[in-house]
């Protein structure tokens, strides 16, 4: 099932709030598939129940597709069969690393030179032949660039290029990107490839100084970012945007709000696009 319009994150925490019918509003949900994989007994019907209900992606915490690690090939053969499972067509992913000789339990910037992003493609190509899909990526937020012989930008769209996978925009990691390392957010915007963008996420972040934004997914966004969606769209099109929120997650009818904004903004951007084609077309004819 494709996603479409305006989704949310789906947590445990929240499922005695959504169940046993989930809100209209949302029009598609996310999980991160490593968190439900184990489980079996209530929380596995209570995540079939959603499944059944609504469109859902996936976004993952464990590829770990910049590692030098080897790729764990089982554990992406369960990714496949949880996507089929529940009919889900999106794996996302974050273009990062968590692993070396183990477990490092936190998403850690690739380093932007030539050789690592070859590496990556390597890697992505051998993801996408095991799930025979499209990998999907995010743009990470990250707080130190080692070895940087290429902007993140150029790494980036070298990556996205080379190994033919998809991309999912992180708005506000993009956001705070921009302000931690000081380049302009438009300019990245507009450079990226459109037909690559499938999906994006918007989320809150820490203010630890003005010029240090921490990506935390714990607040409500900010206008600025919400600026920058709205840029995103108008750049980009209208595509399917999800809000993140992972913990100080506040009442559900509060994130219900933020959906229902994403919504409203896609909905004006559209509106706009659709008078723009209807006086271009009264001025063709």
């Amino acid at each position: 099932m494709s996603v479409s319009g305006a989704g949310l994150g789906l947590r445990r925490e929240m499922l005695p709030d959504l169940l046993p019918q989930l809100p209209d509003s949302v029009d598609f949900w996310e999980v991160a598939p490593e968190n439900w994989i184990p489980m079996g007994g209530k929380f596995k019907k209570q995540l079939q129940a959603c499944t059944s209900q609504a469109a859902f992606s996936t976004h993952g915490l464990s590829l770990s597709v910049g590692s030098t690690d080897p790729l764990d090939i089982p554990f992406i053969k369960q990714i496949k069969s949880f996507l089929q499972e529940h009919s889900i067509s999106l794996y996302s992913e974050h273009l990062s690393f968590c692993s070396g000789n183990g477990h490092l339990y936190d998403l850690l910037p690739i380093p932007f030179c030539e050789q690592a992003a070859k590496h990556v493609v390597e890697r992505i190509k051998i993801v996408q032949d095991i799930l025979e899909r499209p990998l999907v990526l995010e743009n990470v937020s990250y707080y130190l660039a080692p070895e940087q012989d290429m902007t993140e930008l150029e790494f980036l769209l070298y990556i996205l290029e080379e190994s033919d996978c998809q991309m999912l925009l992180d708005v506000n990691n993009l956001y705070v990107n921009s302000i931690n390392h000081q380049y302009d957010a438009v300019d990245f915007l507009n450079a990226l490839p459109s037909q690559r963008i499938v999906y994006g996420h918007i989320a809150g972040h820490y203010d630890e100084r003005d010029n240090l934004k921490v990506d935390t997914h714990g607040s409500s966004v900010i206008e600025p970012v919400w600026a920058l969606l709205e840029k995103a769209y108008r750049k980009h099109g209208v595509f399917p945007t999800l809000l993140e929120r992972d913990f100080n997650i506040p009442p559900l009818g509060e994130l219900l709000e933020e959906v229902g904004r994403i919504k409203s903004i896609q909905q004006r951007v559209c509106n706009e696009r659709e008078i723009k084609d209807s006086e271009l077309t009264g001025c063709a004819g």
